[in-house]
Formats: structure tokens, sequence, C-alpha cells
């Protein structure tokens, strides 16, 4: 507690002096720490917008491309992409703006995140024929690297550390990255997901595996990270009241990267029927809400699941599959969740319409109110800098995911690529800029 201090002042002088500071500073020392250590931001580095989930013994290194391929033949079946955006009721000019950007994204970087599943998608094998796939999932990854054909981001989804499962997902992890390392360097997005997270201690437990894996391979410490899937009640209230899904991201020793929403896992852990599991439920929303207050200024990122209807069977099904799944990807995006789940190519068009869109519809407003921020001009709006840092995060989340390009944002904005980082992550390492300059 901080003593009072017994001084008398002239009442127009001020009353508290260096003394008093030194001891407010020396009692929130361990405050200021914290807020150091464990609430980083986000660094401003790309998300990919969604995570494909493919068995694992399915990877061949054309994967992406074949899956722009079949997402381009759906359309074409279906009518076009531009009569696609239209049934979903994109405004003329936001249409015409993303289709392009769309169709060339299905045919030069179809898949962002890549997830090479051992766990549910994958099955209960024999030992024998899970470590052939493992070895072959990490040589398919190495090919697809050195070829220059891989996404951004991918990885694998091993089996869970709940007893039944635990030596054998420890068993995948182990082949598959040491197939990795005697290919070469690892990738720079190499991600690994840790499935069916119930305690914190779990969630320690593949920390400790990382560090042996490290340790054994020679890769430099905190190397390897990984994404905690939330699929379980226990996660998001223990039995003693607490919230492990907070818990874990500072137990974790820097390694969680993201926590990921697990839709039908969850769904069925607190009993709700089959026909209403959905990434909207009530009880979807509540555990998600759970996962952004825990991950909330602490770097860690968050994805929303997926849907289980997929655009197959009959014109009028496909259809409406489109517009769920358009619906849904649109929703996740203005609730704060900005990547989610796609289980099939046909979902591929969907994604990135409405991501694309979701972008192109906010930009002329958050393009002209950081202009006026940056400029000092006044308007009809006052922002403050925790809104202009939010318009900047939007502006430059569009911009990475290829929705809005850096030159249209420079000549909107009167910011650079870099400036608007700067803005829109202040936290984050880097050198100082003009647009911090500019905003002061």
């Amino acid at each position: 507690m901080l003593p009072r201090s017994r001084d008398s002042a002239a009442a127009d002088e001020p009353v508290l002096g260096v003394e008093h500071l030194a001891r407010l500073d020396a009692v929130l020392a361990d405050t200021d720490r914290l807020l150091t250590a464990a609430y980083p931001g986000d660094d401003g580095t790309r998300q990919p917008v969604h995570t494909v989930y493919v068995p694992a013994d399915r990877c061949v290194p054309a994967l992406p491309e074949s899956w722009g391929e079949d997402a381009l033949a759906a359309l074409a079946a279906h009518g076009s992409l531009a009569e696609l955006a239209d049934r979903l009721g994109l405004d003329a000019r936001v249409a015409d703006a993303v289709v392009p950007l769309v169709e060339a994204k299905l045919r030069t970087e179809p898949i962002e995140d890549l997830r090479l599943d051992f766990e549910d998608g994958y099955g209960l094998r024999p030992d024998d024929e899970e470590d052939g796939h493992a070895r072959q999932a990490a040589a398919a990854v190495a090919e697809a690297v050195a070829a220059g054909t891989a996404p951004p981001f991918v990885g694998i989804r091993f089996k869970s550390f709940e007893a039944s499962t635990r030596a054998r997902g420890v068993r995948t992890l182990d082949l598959f990255l040491a197939g990795l390392v005697a290919a070469g360097p690892l990738p720079e997005g190499l991600v690994l997901t840790l499935p069916k997270v119930s305690t914190v201690e779990q969630v320690e437990a593949m920390v400790y595996i990382c560090e042996l894996l490290e340790d054994a391979h020679g890769l430099p410490e905190g190397r390897l990270r990984f994404e905690v899937q939330v699929e379980t009640p226990q996660l998001v209230l223990a039995a003693n009241g607490t919230v492990p899904a907070a818990q874990l991201i500072h137990r974790a020793k820097g390694r969680v990267s993201a926590l990921h929403y697990g839709t039908y896992d969850y769904s069925d852990s607190v009993q709700i029927a089959a026909a209403y599991q959905s990434m909207e439920h009530p009880a979807a929303d509540y555990a998600k809400a759970v996962m952004q207050v825990a991950a909330a200024g602490t770097g860690v990122r968050l994805s929303d699941g997926s849907t289980n209807i997929l655009p197959l069977g009959t014109p009028a099904e496909i259809r409406s599959a489109w517009q769920l799944h358009a619906r849904l990807v649109r929703r996740s995006l203005e609730h704060g969740f900005y990547q989610g789940w796609d289980l099939h190519p046909a979902q591929l068009p969907t994604r990135f319409l409405a991501t694309y869109a979701f972008y192109r519809e906010g930009y002329d407003d958050a393009a002209a109110r950081l202009r006026s921020y940056v400029q000092k001009r006044g308007g009809s709006v006052l922002d403050e800098p925790a809104t202009a840092r939010a318009l900047a995060r939007f502006v430059h989340r569009g911009m990475l995911c290829g929705a809005l390009t850096e030159a249209e944002i420079a000549r909107d904005t009167g910011l650079t690529g870099v400036e608007l980082a700067a803005l829109a992550h202040p936290r984050a390492t880097r050198p100082s800029t003009a647009a911090d300059e500019k905003v002061r």
C-alpha cells in the first residue's frame, strides 16, 4: 500500500513529487512487466483467412492447385463467379471489384493454410499405416515447399493428448517433424495443431514435447509453436470455476499461436442436438466470446470453425449451401474472427467472395476516416486513437488478404503499407515511421 504524504503544500502547487512517483513505479512494477510480457498485442503479420482440412493420406504436392481447379469447375457447373456474387446479394460496385480478385485468387493461391489431418478426418488406423502416412506427409510438404507450390501456412493436426491417443499423436508429430528436418529447413509457415484440449496441463505437455523436439533436431528455442483447438467445455470453464482458455496462453511459454473453435465436438460436448449444431448457436457464441476475451491483447489469434453443410447435391442444395457458407463467413468477420475452416473445394468461392466483400464494403468509410485522422481534419465523426487503430487494422487486414491494394490505400489514406501497419499495430517491434509523426 502506498504511504500517504504528510508534507504540506500551497493550494496552487503540485502535492506529488518525484519520490511519490518512484513509489508508484515500485508498486506497479509487476503490473508493468505483466502487460509488457503477456499482452504484447498482435504483431501485424499476415493471418490466413481460412484453414483447409484434408485427411493426411490424401496429401500430394499439387493439392492446392487441384482444389483451385475444382473450385472453378464447381462455379462453371452452376453459372459463374459473377452470378454467384449476384445471388449472394453483393452490391454491383463491390462485385465488380472482388470478382476478378477472387478469380485470380482461385488460380494462384486457393489455399492459404493447409492442415493435414491425422485426427477426426483420418481416424484410427494400424500404427504401420499411420507411420507411413506421417512420413509421406512430411515428404509431400517438403516437396511442395521446395517447388514453391506450398500454401503460405501448412502443417498437421495430430491426435489429441487424451490417454487413448496420446502416444499415437506424439509419434505422428515426431515422425512428421523428423521428415521435414531431414528434407531441409522447416517451412516458415509451419503450423502444428493440438486438438481436443481439456486442461492447461495438456498444453504444458505439448510445450514439453516441443522443447524435446527442438533439442533433438538442433532447432532454435521457441521455433515450434502450435494452435490449440477449443472443442471441450472444460477449456471454457473448469471444475474450479477458472477459465483454462485464458490460463493456457500464459503458461505455454509463448508457444500458443492461435485458438481454434471446434464446432461439432464442442456442440456435442454440451449436448446440442445434431440438427442444431452450428457456428452460430448461442452455445458456440458463448465459447467464442470467452476465447476472444482470453486472447485479447496477447497476440494469440482466433479462428472460427466450420460448417458441414457442403455445396454438393442438387443445384438448389448447392446454392443453399453457398448462401449459408457466405453468411457464416461474413458473420465470423463481423464478430472479430478473421479465420475459419473450409472442408471442400466448392467452399473456396464463397470464402473469398464473402471475405473480400467484407473489406471492400467497409473500405471507403474507413479510408476517409483514416485520412481525416492522419491529417487532423474535422468531420462529422471525431475518432479517438483507439478507433483509428481499429480502422487501420481493418484496412491492413484487407491489404494482407488481397482484398485491397497498397496503391489504393496510399491514394485514399495518405499512408504507405509500412505506415498503415505502424498505426494498426503500434506495439509491434518495428522502426519508427513517418506515420507515427503524422498522428502525434
